[in-house]
């Protein structure tokens, strides 16, 4: 990236430019203990000491606005949700901050804004501040909408993308690769026989299902941009640990599976947004599975890995066939404008 003079979309796409960019320019700039953890939201410390503030922001520029199962104010809000839910908090309040493209019909902002109260309710949180700008025709491509959240973390409660550990087996709630996919073909104009849905979801409900029961759960984390490959590339390099992916294990959208057979594409890279990865102590791991399974949003949830002492920073994918290869982390820009 430092050779580089110009962002590109790929610097979006949440694979290793992205990486490179948050760590050369923007921890370089802001460097702090806390943002040096790079997790999903900062940790912060309450003065009477009863567990601790989770605090996160997300942008979102999906185009088109409007895709099968979700738009844009609802993934708006479920995207910051689940940021908070990542770090074993409780989501209670959002804000949020819109920037309008002059000619925007109101109509359109009007059905955004319904959503995105049908999805904070559903969330069990509260939008309580907010900002609007509008800008000229042409410069914002309809509409971008930022949310902030606050959310509290209990006493007791220690899940970070670092804390991965050898011996953690990981679990995936619900198969993989619906939202991007369900995106992508509503942009294209493709047409494709089947009920492909964008996935979007709170997760914080699960979450805390999956906590009560595997209260020594090490790492939580959504498998969004980049996909399942690039959030378990992340782990890896933030707990300095390798993780064993099995292939045969991993659950992918049946649709999702066939439209990307199409398009030539990975589902382990497509984007999510009601997917997360959990990494649980062997002793815990049944229990955890379990409560998984008695959710509506994890029913098909799966163990598909181990976390390996080594090579460290690296993800192992194990074939149906049963070799082993070391899976790439995303060097480019597969599905632009998915979230």
């Amino acid at each position: 990236m430092v050779r580089q003079e110009h962002i590109t979309l790929a610097h979006g796409a949440g694979g290793q430019m992205t990486a490179r960019l948050i760590r050369e320019v923007f921890a370089a700039a802001f460097h702090n203990e806390t943002l040096a953890r790079l997790n999903d939201a900062a940790l912060l410390p309450l003065p009477q000491g009863e567990g601790r503030l989770a605090f996160s922001t997300d942008g979102h520029v999906v185009q088109p606005l409007f895709f099968p199962g979700g738009d844009i104010g609802e993934l708006a809000v479920f995207g910051t949700v689940n940021d908070l839910a990542m770090m074993g908090a409780r989501p209670l309040w959002l804000a949020a901050s819109f920037i309008i493209e002059a000619g925007f019909p109101v109509a359109d902002l009007q059905r955004v804004a319904e959503s995105m109260a049908r999805a904070a309710a559903r969330a069990g949180v509260q939008l309580v501040a907010g900002d609007t700008k509008v800008v000229e025709k042409g410069k914002a491509d309809g509409l971008y909408i930022s949310v902030a959240g606050v959310g509290w973390v209990p006493a007791g409660v220690a899940v970070e993308a670092g804390r991965a550990h050898p011996g953690d087996v990981v679990l995936v709630n619900a198969p993989i690769a619906a939202h991007g996919m369900a995106v992508m073909l509503q942009r294209e104009g493709l047409q494709l026989e089947s009920d492909l849905e964008s996935d979007a979801a709170p997760l914080n409900e699960i979450v805390m299902a999956l906590l009560d029961a595997a209260p020594r759960t090490h790492t939580l984390r959504d498998a969004t941009r980049g996909g399942l490959a690039t959030v378990l590339h992340e782990i890896a390099r933030a707990a300095g640990v390798g993780i064993l992916l099995r292939e045969a294990e991993v659950p992918v959208h049946p649709a999702a599976a066939d439209a990307c057979a199409l398009l030539g594409l990975d589902p382990l890279y497509v984007a999510n947004e009601g997917v997360f990865v959990a990494f649980v102590p062997p002793d815990e791991a049944g229990d955890a599975l379990a409560a998984l399974r008695a959710h509506p949003l994890g029913r098909q949830a799966r163990a598909v890995g181990e976390v390996l002492a080594e090579p460290v920073g690296q993800v192992v994918l194990e074939t149906p066939l049963g070799a082993r290869r070391l899976l790439p982390p995303l060097g480019g820009n597969l599905l632009p404008r998915i979230c």
